[in-house]
């Protein structure tokens, strides 16, 4: 029954989920972290832009770190784990989605939150590239949801992906779109609308052929934005479509090595679909830690590491024996 009872307690300020989501994302010192940027070419002519850090110890150890909607690996959330875990013998492998990196991606396409594919192909790159015997996948936010959905939905996960740690992540999606459309989270969804109209205008100076300039005008909600780009060009009916067919929740089912779900009680982006306590109690290997404080990737501990950081090394750590069947 690996529902587990969180020893986390947030201190001061830091029990607000607001705050701790705002602190963490825009005030946190960034961690200082070495990354080596490395592009690869996808199947369909695109790029992806992968930023390296390797650790002094060489234990053929590696953890791909998936950042969350509009984020990118210089995140502080990332680098802040990256840092942690090369300080204790892993490599790491911080992916920037494609036009996440800081250069817009060539292909029509972007990225979503179920885009397995891409993920695929990191890591059968990443696996004849290097010898690694062990990986680990850590997603935050919407790249907790697209590692759930890579592990469930194939038969076929190589063997040398050990364990993975999603937080904060938005098992179900339209659940957690009906949560940030609330009054209390309009600076969040406000923030990501302006990056996401940001990256629309980019795309119609790109593909004017397959865009409307008078569509720009139309987005005013991430509904919108999902309706009027998200969905058509990635192959989807609707926004709706893509959400029913993304949400990593019906494919945890399906996922036979050791994950740990880290989703704070008081993250006001998850829907109470996003908190499976009925499976993980009968599950052997999903395992469940909901904190009553965390807010969104928010787990402040000290300014310079956070419980969520410690608690990845914690958990891959523990599952190095284990043994993909």
């Amino acid at each position: 029954m690996p529902i587990i009872t969180s020893p986390y307690r947030a201190k001061g300020l830091f029990k607000n989920g607001h705050f701790s989501t705002i602190y963490s994302a825009k005030l946190r010192t960034t961690p200082s972290i070495t990354q080596k940027r490395e592009r690869i070419s996808m199947k369909d002519g695109d790029f992806l832009d992968l930023d390296f850090s390797h650790s002094e110890e060489k234990q053929g150890r590696l953890v791909i770190l998936l950042h969350g909607l509009e984020g990118n690996a210089q995140r502080t959330y990332i680098r802040g784990q990256a840092k942690l875990l090369t300080q204790n013998g892993w490599d790491v492998c911080a992916v920037n989605y494609r036009g996440c990196s800081g250069e817009t991606n060539l292909k029509y396409e972007s990225y979503n939150a179920g885009k397995t594919e891409d993920l695929e192909q990191v890591i059968h790159h990443l696996l004849e590239k290097d010898m690694y015997d062990h990986i680990a996948l850590v997603g935050f936010s919407l790249g907790g949801n697209l590692l759930l959905k890579y592990l469930g939905e194939r038969n076929n996960v190589p063997a040398e992906i050990k364990s993975a740690v999603a937080i904060s992540s938005p098992l179900h999606l339209k659940g957690s779109l009906e949560r940030l459309t609330e009054f209390q989270n309009w600076v969040y969804r406000t923030s990501f609308l302006i990056d996401l109209k940001g990256k629309f205008k980019e795309k119609l100076e790109k593909f004017p052929e397959q865009m409307d300039t008078n569509d720009l005008k139309k987005i005013k909600s991430l509904l919108d934005f999902d309706n009027i780009y998200t969905a058509p060009a990635h192959g989807f009916k609707d926004a709706f479509d893509y959400y029913e067919r993304n949400s990593s929740l019906q494919f945890v089912p399906e996922i036979s090595i050791p994950v740990l779900i880290l989703n704070a009680e008081n993250d006001t982006f998850l829907s109470p679909n996003c908190y499976p306590r009925e499976f993980a109690s009968g599950s052997k290997n999903i395992y469940l830690e909901t904190p009553i404080h965390g807010g969104h990737v928010g787990f402040h501990k000290t300014n310079t590491i956070y419980y969520s950081e410690e608690r990845v090394l914690q958990f891959i750590n523990s599952k190095l024996s284990y043994e993909n069947p």
